[in-house]
């Protein structure tokens, strides 16, 4: 028969056989004579060195002077005569032979092994026996939070984690990579389903004996080079003749994403109060200056495992725009007295004997003055225009406050009243508190 094992030759020298009667399905862990095993602490005892024998040749010779010793070559043919089971790797087959030991069995059917590899019973041949042959694995293993490489000699993933996780806590498979393909020297489970969860997601796949590569290519998983692949054995997993159709062993695949993230913070801004001296204190403050808000952009790594965030690195933090502070003005100006009313002149008396003559009539107090000294006062608080409304609280030609213009007895918006009422209430404000309301342009003027 053909072996699945690349060939090697017989070697000299041959690991040391199992007791007969052992369990055909063991796995055995195999490192060189001077190597301390690695999942073995090295205050314990270490695994003894594989014992060393010749290997037999083949001397098929000999039956031909079988055939003609007659009654007792018969017998001798019949005790030279074998049927016996091969188990290489788990392809079973019966073979006849001739041969008195495994060496000479596996010689004549073309199995090489190595002093890495286990082959169960060793020595000497009896019809009906049984020869199981696996195989010399070198994997990578993840166990205790540390990766290390060791040799497995089991039917497949789920066999070497079971014999590994007696040795060692929380112990996966890690496959090779080459060329984009993700594999392991080992089909999955030979005798079961097993699980595959991609991305948090989990699916029984039915047939568990594939190559972990070609499970990947059936189920269209592709992983690159940021994602992490194990093969993990259930905690707690039952023995498997149990239940074989319950999955024990998972493949699993983290998707692992890399990308850049921006987050923008918003600075606020303070607010100030700034004093006015040359703003009457009884006038309502003003915003001088609107506040803006500051935004500051920073720029993140992100790392992402199965879309949860496992890291996250600060690469850049810059102000994109600075804060404005708002400045709000008040006035701390002692608004002066009312200068008194002039005392009213006597009126002159009539002159005897001469017919009286019409006085005169007086001025009403509502005539507005639409000239002079009022038409630049108010063409300088609002270039001439009864409708003004800068938004800070101050309204019409001469800039009213609501407070103020109330006062003198305005109602609604002093912008919403002609121009002749707000002259009118000008000249009162005037006549009661002075030039000093407008200490901007009064002084312009010169009226102060």
């Amino acid at each position: 028969m053909s072996s699945p094992h690349p060939a090697q030759g017989i070697p000299s020298e041959q690991p040391p056989t199992p007791e007969a009667g052992s369990d055909v399905g063991i796995t055995e862990i195999f490192e060189p004579p001077s190597t301390v095993h690695p999942l073995v602490p090295p205050d314990s005892p270490q695994p003894a060195p594989p014992r060393k024998r010749h290997r037999r040749a083949a001397l098929l010779a000999g039956a031909a002077a079988i055939a003609v010793a007659g009654a007792g070559g018969i017998t001798a043919y019949g005790s030279a005569h074998k049927t016996v089971t091969l188990d290489v790797d788990g392809k079973v087959t019966t073979v006849e032979t001739f041969q008195g030991d495994v060496a000479g069995l596996l010689a004549d059917e073309g199995v090489d092994v190595t002093d890495r590899d286990a082959v169960t019973p060793g020595g000497s041949l009896r019809d009906g026996s049984m020869v199981v042959v696996r195989y010399g694995h070198e994997i990578t293993l993840q166990a205790d939070g540390e990766r290390r490489t060791t040799w497995v000699t089991a039917l497949d993933a789920d066999e070497a984690l079971a014999t590994l996780s007696e040795r060692a806590d929380d112990v996966a498979l890690v496959p090779s990579r080459s060329g984009g393909r993700v594999t392991l020297p080992l089909r999955l489970d030979a005798d079961s389903p097993v699980n595959l969860v991609v991305g948090g997601k989990t699916e029984r796949v039915a047939d568990g004996a594939a190559q972990l590569d070609e499970l990947l290519a059936e189920h269209d998983v592709t992983v690159d080079s940021d994602d992490r692949v194990t093969v993990e054995r259930s905690d707690g997993a039952s023995d498997r003749s149990a239940d074989p159709s319950v999955p024990t062993l998972s493949v699993v695949v983290e998707q692992v994403r890399s990308s850049v993230k921006k987050t923008v913070t918003r600075l606020p801004y303070d607010k100030v109060r700034t004093a006015d001296p040359d703003r009457y204190e009884d006038l309502d403050p003003y915003v001088a200056t609107k506040g803006v808000v500051g935004k500051r952009v920073t720029t993140w790594d992100v790392t992402t495992v199965d879309g949860e965030v496992v890291k996250r690195d600060k690469r850049s933090s810059k102000v994109e725009r600075k804060p404005v502070d708002q400045v709000t003005v008040y006035g701390t100006k002692d608004r002066p007295a009312p200068e008194p009313e002039p005392e009213p002149e006597p009126e002159p008396q009539p002159v005897a004997k001469e017919p009286a003559q019409k006085a005169a009539p007086e001025p009403k107090g509502d005539v507005v003055a639409t000239s002079g000294v009022w038409a630049q006062l108010a063409q300088c608080e609002s270039g001439g225009d009864p409708t003004t409304n800068t938004g800070n609280g101050y309204y019409g030609l001469y800039q009213f406050s609501q407070q103020t213009w109330a006062a003198m007895g305005g109602s609604g918006l002093p912008s919403e009243a002609s121009a002749a009422e707000q002259t009118m209430r000008a000249q009162k404000l005037q006549a009661q508190s002075g030039w000093g309301q407008w200490p901007g342009c009064a002084a312009k003027l010169g009226l102060l």
